[in-house]
């Protein structure tokens, strides 16, 4: 054994290039885990430790986890040997805890502080990953002390190494997990934060500021008259998959957890603030990188038609994959973020809240590409960010007006060609519905309402379903607003015919009968829109009857872009009397007694049976689920009850007209 120890030291020391010095590691790890005396051991780590020629300059992360892997496999052969009798002629005669420390006493001053984290965090995962419950507290005690303090060290010595802090960042990021929460409270954030963002975003071992997205599109070649091509054999596509074997990356969810439990723990906040602008940037370059790339010209429905079978079932989900995790990534991270904003008093300051605000919505909208692919708007960490930014922002009138100018859209009044484009429309109009008030009357009707009203155009797409249901949402958010009251007076009719010419299509059922009983609301006295227009609620009701004696008994089709209705599908003649239905929570009493009448003659002219059973129980729930109030409850139980309400429901007659009267009462006309 001692031979074969002095040939491999030999041949340590003989060995000028890295190649040729890294080929000795298998033969490194396999006489370490049997070497018996306590000097060798230490002597060999100690060369492993020291040597250059295994650790080339710049340094890199490959030949890093090659050292840290000689440790974490020796120790591991080691306690397999002692648990197989047969091994017992090969095994270490040493026990788990002596071989521990005589490895140990090898991380000395012949070797920087850097190293010596590779050899405890290779040997802390080992015992880790086999579960080893024989080690002594004490001992884990102190290797996972002297793992700290060498993390420490080494990030406050990081510039005598060119990179050697992203071998730290992966032996950290490996380990953290399972320190123990006393040492993990030991660990320089201040010092780590900012090297763990530099090296996830801009690093070689990381996404490199996301610049490998647009050179993509020079790989991209048209196969045939209609389809394009971006075949796995190119440079970028072996770029990527080089890029995704990364450590850093295939270890993506822990480095942004790690990086996450940074923020809720550094001491400066200007680090937090620092770090969010420095993701901002790279979210920016992703951005404007995408848009390069010919990819991003494709609409996600139509890539069947224009990507051929190789791009859509290899090539371009590899690229999706990547781009979904660095954006949850950079979720992960934003939720500390603002989780420290809200519970920090200097973060939470107005000078500093709304910037960290709006350069998170910056981050969300230049990725909102990936997050609305995928669906991840509505998890509940996206959730939490968007909303939470959004809440902070609110506070401050004129940060938001920055905020909505800033990511306005290009062209006012045009839906824009590229899917990018509206895509970052659709994400302005969810987040300018929020602000809404917020913002002053006069953005409201020059930004707000003509960002949305091409969206609105009954000759508009219907393919764009969800940017039509934001536009008709952020216009009912503008009519809403208290301090809009002369903007909404302005822009009602408009709307409600725009609403009347818009459905069937493009605009669904639910969507119109949404906004119709939104209308009917805000024009309900003591609004503006009903001083100004006091028959505003009965023209709307008056030009739904018109329109529901023309309309088809045809069932409308489902439409597949949104949810499925939880009703079965009904004729345009049925869904406009439930518009008028779902109104009647909202009229005053007198025009709510002219009413009922009406709705109930109307409900006899839906000819199909199972349709007129459906506006029948609708019309039940409007009248007894609770939503009016006392005076209109008790107007419906009048009219249902003794004014024969029922019966014209129920059976479609009219009552005649007659005096009701108790019973036994004489009549006027009797003669006694």
């Amino acid at each position: 054994m001692d031979r074969s120890l002095a040939t491999l030291l030999r041949s340590l020391q003989t060995s000028e290039y890295t190649e040729d010095a890294l080929r000795l590691l298998p033969t490194a790890t396999n006489l370490l885990s049997r070497l018996s005396n306590p000097l060798n051991i230490t002597l060999l780590t100690s060369h492993l430790l020291s040597h250059d020629a295994l650790f080339p300059q710049p340094i890199e992360i490959s030949p890093s986890r090659q050292i840290f892997s000689v440790f974490y496999t020796a120790l591991l052969r080691l306690i397999e040997d002692k648990q197989d009798p047969a091994r017992e002629r090969l095994r270490s005669h040493l026990s788990v805890e002596d071989w521990v420390k005589a490895v140990v006493k090898g991380a000395d001053e012949r070797s920087p502080r850097w190293r010596h984290t590779l050899l405890l965090g290779g040997i802390l995962l080992a015992f880790q990953s086999r579960q080893f419950e024989e080690l002594r507290p004490d001992l884990r005690n102190k290797l996972e002390a002297a793992l700290v303090t060498a993390t420490n060290l080494a990030l406050q010595q990081k510039d005598a190494e060119v990179n050697c802090e992203l071998s730290v960042i992966f032996v950290v990021n490996h380990t953290f997990p399972i320190l123990s929460d006393f040492h993990q409270s030991q660990l320089q954030y201040d010092l780590l934060l900012p090297l763990l963002i530099d090296a996830t975003y801009f690093s070689k071992e990381g996404l490199e500021h996301g610049y490998w997205v647009g050179a993509i599109d020079n790989d991209i070649r048209q196969s045939s008259p209609q389809k394009f091509n971006w075949p796995s054999a190119s440079i970028s596509f072996k770029k990527l998959a080089e890029i995704k074997k990364r450590s850093l990356l295939t270890a993506l969810g822990s480095l942004s957890r790690l990086t996450a439990h940074c923020i809720d723990n550094v001491h400066d906040r200007m680090l937090i603030v620092h770090c969010t602008n420095r993701i901002g940037d790279f979210a920016r370059t992703l951005a404007t990188a995408w848009r390069q790339n010919k990819l991003s010209e494709i609409d996600t429905r139509e890539e069947a038609l224009y990507l051929d079978q190789e791009t859509i079932s290899a090539t371009l989900p590899a690229l999706l994959q990547l781009l979904r995790d660095t954006m949850f990534a950079a979720v992960i991270t934003l939720r500390s973020v603002l989780g420290r904003l809200l519970c920090d008093p200097i973060l939470g300051a107005d000078n500093i809240a709304p910037g960290l605000a709006m350069q998170t919505l910056h981050i969300l909208r230049d990725t909102y590409f990936i997050a609305h692919r995928f669906g991840l708007v509505s998890s509940s960490q996206y959730t939490f960010v968007n909303f939470t930014a959004i809440d902070v922002l609110s506070r401050y009138q004129p940060q938001s007006e920055n905020l909505l100018e800033t990511i306005r859209p290009a062209e006012l009044g045009r839906i824009p060609a590229h899917p990018l484009d509206r895509m970052r429309d659709l994400f302005f109009l969810n987040t300018a519905e929020h602000f809404t008030l917020t913002v002053s009357s006069r953005m409201s009707q020059e930004l707000l309402f003509n960002a949305a009203a091409p969206y609105v155009d009954p000759r508009g797409d219907p393919r764009l379903g969800e940017i039509l249901e934001a536009a008709h949402s952020v216009m009912l958010a503008i009519l809403a607003a208290p301090q809009n009251g002369e903007v909404a007076t302005k822009n009602v009719p408009f709307y409600v015919e725009t609403l009347l010419q818009s459905f069937p299509m493009p605009l669904t059922a639910r969507q119109f009968r949404l906004a119709i009983k939104s209308i009917v609301r805000l024009a309900a006295p003591p609004s503006p829109i009903a001083v100004s227009m006091p028959l505003m609620q009965a023209i709307i009701l008056d030009l739904l009857r018109e329109r529901m004696e023309q309309a088809s008994e045809d069932l409308l089709p489902p439409n597949p872009d949104l949810s499925l209705e939880s009703q079965q599908p009904l004729s345009e003649r049925a869904n406009l009397l439930l518009a008028i239905i779902d109104c009647l929570s909202s009229l005053p009493v007198p025009l709510l007694e002219e009413w009922l009448p009406l709705t109930a003659e109307l409900l006899q002219k839906v000819k199909n049976p199972s349709q007129k059973q459906q506006c029948q129980q609708c019309l039940w729930a409007a009248l007894s689920d609770g939503e009016m109030d006392v005076d209109r409850a008790a107007t419906c139980v009048a009219w249902w009850t003794s004014r024969g309400g029922r019966e014209h429901v129920m059976l479609g007659e009219q009552p005649e007209e007659q005096d009701y009267m108790m019973s036994g009462a004489l009549r006027f006309d009797n003669k006694l």
